[in-house]
């Protein structure tokens, strides 16, 4: 034993203990082991085993001169040999292999597979069984030259809400290799939160396989995408980096409403469909009828179906087979100029902007001086690479590989989704992105704190890099003070923002009542001066004109398709009466099941339209809708008033033939939510002047039995 005593400061030290075996310094060396270079040398399998002590090898106890030299064939490198006999592992061989070789492993290892420079060939695997299994050095670049065009399928998992999709994308992930097999692989590509705790797909993610096919290996990029109409638009910015889709259908419930949109969105993108029945293990499933809608609705042969159970990966390699032959390869030249498509990005905190990009031609790699044809910025690439679905680093990618791109974008707004990227004194024409989203619903969003205003914002920009299709607008507010406008595509896109600022950036936010977009053609000389055109949008009731200066009003309407079994069809007519709606078309898809078209005002369907219906087909009509522009319609303002004073974040736009209905629930409900006060509060509804509809909000009394 040594003791060695170190003065750390004035009143300090510190004592170090070191400790030998007994015996284990008696001849040459301070080690249990001495090294004298040997000729000679054995292979690696044998020594690293030898030497690394690790008991679930086999060595259960450390080995004496015999085991070594039976492991090693006769002879040890180095002279490797043990002092003495039946040392513990942690003093014999565990030291040196575990210690010494991994310490000169970190120095002199040039790559994860090649031998420190001036070391003998038997420890290379010796050095690699000792590197940390998460260190960054261990990471191999993929070779992406080897996969040219014809050997690349890009393409989409398309299907209604719950049909699968998740499920299949975890199958295929397992069959190419991409994750290990075990329970715990559901929802892989479900990264969000908020998209493991509702079940549902939010944002559309893609990863990279490798699949081999007839002694051949082909580069296969999917993309997932959501199933609920609120998220078409992750739909079809994902259709715009694919060449095929996979329609999923679900064998038990059928075509759903959201099946015959994506199908549409896929048909007219000219994109190769595959149609898959899924969930046939199931006591209900009946997929000859499924496959008999599917021959009706879409033209689609009942022999071109593959019948699968994503669940069980049952029939899901047929899958990846036909996703070879039926889609083709995308288009593209590596001789052409770079011309990169950005699909969708993400911001990190410590890399800034990771942009998703699909190679139309050229290719990309680590120091190529890049311009966007959006911002007009010049960018030097810091890294490229594939999702596999992590992250995953290569020295290139060529044109007709999806793959991810870190270029030092500091500021959300320099990655527009849709945006076009190409080679400094390259350019070329921009491709031509994606049709901006239509917002159907707006609502004002105050922090709870106007301290919390930057940090609000800031997350605002982040969230909306994420999901292009949410607008923002600054508002401000006499009771909520500063804040935004944000335009949705329906209430579960809504929702879904809301939790996603709560569960990322631990912020917590007023949202008010939702609103439609509406339109007023002005008739005033003098408003049409101020607003420079005779038609305005109103996303507020604050910008609601009077009708003294309007020749008309507009209000935004939608084709829904319904689908739904036939007992169900007549309450489900009457509740679309009840909504406005015309029916436009009426289809028995089967004996059983029936479509409905009718066009809606969009009002009229965004706050409970869904629930409602699901109430009264006992949860098996679906339903999707699809912008059908602007119809004329009695539009009025209508005001809340507490003591006759008007509440603005309160004011809605409605019809007029729902008006006193509307007022009168409102104002009930007012009452239920205000607290009691020491005076009594006047709840009133009125339109312009005229009070519609009123609740009272009595005082408290005083208790005048309180001393009794």
């Amino acid at each position: 034993m040594i003791l060695l005593v170190t003065a750390a400061g004035p009143n300090s030290f510190f004592f170090f203990f070191f400790f030998f075996p007994r015996g284990a310094g008696r001849r040459r060396g301070r080690c249990p082991y001495s090294f004298r270079h040997r000729p000679g040398l054995l292979p690696a399998a044998p020594v690293a085993a030898a030497i690394s002590g690790r008991r679930r090898e086999g060595l259960e106890a450390a080995p004496g001169r015999a085991a070594l030299r039976a492991a090693t064939g006769g002879g040890l490198p180095w002279g490797l040999r043990p002092r003495r006999e039946g040392l513990s592992p942690a003093a014999g061989a565990m030291a040196l292999g575990s210690r010494a070789a991994s310490w000169w492993a970190r120095l002199f290892s040039p790559g994860p597979a090649a031998a420190p420079r001036g070391s003998p060939a038997w420890l290379a695997a010796g050095l690699v069984a000792c590197r940390r299994p998460y260190s960054s050095g261990g990471k191999e670049k993929i070779d992406m030259s080897t996969y040219p065009v014809e050997r690349i399928r890009n393409f989409s998992i398309i299907a209604h809400v719950d049909h699968g999709k998740s499920t299949l994308a975890d199958r295929l992930l397992e069959i190419t290799g991409t994750i290990a097999k075990t329970d715990r692989n559901k929802q892989v590509l479900d990264k969000l939160q908020v998209e493991r705790e509702r079940g549902i797909t939010v944002k559309a993610q893609s990863a990279s396989l490798f699949y081999s096919h007839k002694g051949v290996i082909y580069l296969l990029n999917l993309i997932d995408t959501p199933g609920h109409v609120d998220f078409n638009y992750e739909v079809s910015r994902s259709l715009s980096a694919c060449q095929g889709v996979i329609l999923v259908v679900d064998a038990n419930e059928g075509i759903q409403a959201q099946t015959v949109a994506n199908f549409y969105l896929a048909f007219e993108a000219q994109l190769a469909i595959i149609p898959v029945i899924n969930k046939i293990d199931l006591k209900n499933a009946d997929p000859e009828r499924v496959e008999k809608q599917i021959e009706k609705l879409f033209d689609i042969p009942v022999n071109e179906c593959i019948r699968i159970s994503a669940k069980q990966g049952t029939n899901v390699e047929k899958v990846l087979e036909k996703v070879i032959e039926k889609i083709p390869p995308p288009h593209f030249n590596t001789t052409d100029p770079l011309k990169a498509l950005v699909f969708d990005s993400t911001f990190d905190h410590y890399r800034g902007v990771i942009a998703n990009i699909a190679l139309f031609g050229g290719e990309i790699q680590k120091g190529h001086k890049i311009v966007s044809a959006h911002t007009k910025k010049r960018y030097e690439v810091n890294e490229v690479g594939i999702l596999t679905p992590n992250e995953q680093p290569t020295d290139k990618l060529y044109a007709g590989q999806v793959g991810y791109l870190i270029a030092g974008m500091k500021e959300v707004t320099e990655a527009q989704i849709g945006d076009t990227l190409f080679m400094h004194k390259q350019p070329v024409e921009p491709l031509p992105g994606f049709k901006s989203a239509k917002p159907m619903v707006f609502a004002g969003m105050y922090p709870v704190d106007q301290t919390e205003y930057n940090n609000l914002k800031s997350a605002l920009e982040r969230l909306t890099l994420n999901d292009s299709s949410v607008t923002v607008h600054r508002d401000s507010s006499l009771a909520l003070g500063a804040g935004w406008r944000l335009g949705f595509l329906g209430l579960l896109h809504m929702e879904v923002f809301n939790q996603r600022l709560e569960q990322e950036y631990n912020l917590s936010v007023i949202l008010t009542a939702p609103t439609v977009p509406y339109k007023a053609i002005l008739s005033s000389a003098k408003l049409i001066k101020e607003y420079g055109k005779a038609e305005i949008t109103i996303i507020s009731p604050a910008q609601f004109p009077d009708k003294s200066s309007v020749s008309e009003y507009l209000e935004p309407a939608v084709l829904g398709t319904i689908l739904t079994p036939q007992e169900y069809i007549g309450k489900i007519i009457t509740l679309c009466q009840d909504r406005r709606a015309v029916q436009k078309d009426m289809l028995y898809i089967d004996e059983h099941r029936v479509m409905l078209k009718y066009l809606f005002p969009l009002n009229e369907i965004v706050v409970d339209f869904y629930d409602a219906l699901k109430s009264l087909s006992s949860g098996y009509a679906s339903f999707d809708y699809e912008d059908a522009g602007y119809q004329a319609a009695d539009l009025i303002k209508m005001d809340i008033l507490l003591n006759g004073n008007p509440v603005e974040e309160l004011a809605t736009i409605i019809h007029s033939d729902k008006a006193y209905a509307t007022g009168k629930f409102l104002c009930e409900r007012l009452k239920d939510a205000i607290p009691r006060q020491l005076f009594e509060i006047a709840i009133q509804a009125a339109i312009g002047k005229k009070i519609i509809a009123r609740e009272t909000l009595k005082a408290y009394r005083k208790n005048v039995v309180a001393k009794c």
